[in-house]
């Protein structure tokens, strides 16, 4: 079977016309004008502008792919309490230097959780539940690292006075 060869070109484009399927028989573009060639389906029409999203009921939040409810609010403190939160958890796996450093970071963790707390609830920034669980971290590495200490310090006293007396 052969093909006939394909129309001249009167698109005013100098005789280049861009080919999709590499010089496939049948690949090129069908002037309205012409009659189809048998056994091609017609040319499909292009898709029209993308539609609109309906407007947002009010009380809900915004659809997949809708704008934001504005300006984002600075989360910084938040951050650093969760990051500082860890920190200390992590260094309590470390002797002596770890339970130190852990009740510095267990402290400054406690404090910036604090503070962006009463940020986050006034409304003047965002990220709750990293201030939330920066407070939690740093309180309760401060408790273990104090018990930790308490511990070590009765251990070194009770071996410390026992190697000292004499009889």
């Amino acid at each position: 079977m052969t093909y006939p060869p394909p129309p001249p070109d009167q698109s005013g484009q100098g005789g280049f016309q861009y080919d999709p399927y590499g010089s496939q028989p049948g690949s090129q573009p069908q002037n309205p004008s012409q009659p189809q060639q048998p056994g091609y389906p017609p040319q499909q029409p292009g898709y029209g502008p993308a539609p609109q999203l309906p407007p947002q009921a009010p009380g809900y939040p915004p659809a997949y792919g809708a704008p934001g409810y504005g300006p984002q609010l600075p989360k910084g403190q938040a951050i650093a309490s969760m990051v500082l939160g860890i920190i200390a958890v992590a260094g309590l796996c470390i002797p002596y230097v770890g339970s130190f450093a852990s009740i510095v970071c267990g402290i400054i963790a406690a404090i910036l959780g604090g503070i962006s707390l009463k940020k986050i609830n006034a409304g003047l920034a965002a990220g709750k539940g990293q201030a939330i669980t920066g407070l939690v971290l740093g309180i309760v590495v401060c408790a273990i690292a104090v018990i930790i200490l308490i511990a070590v310090g009765s251990i070194l006293a009770t071996f410390g006075t026992g190697a000292a007396t004499t009889y």
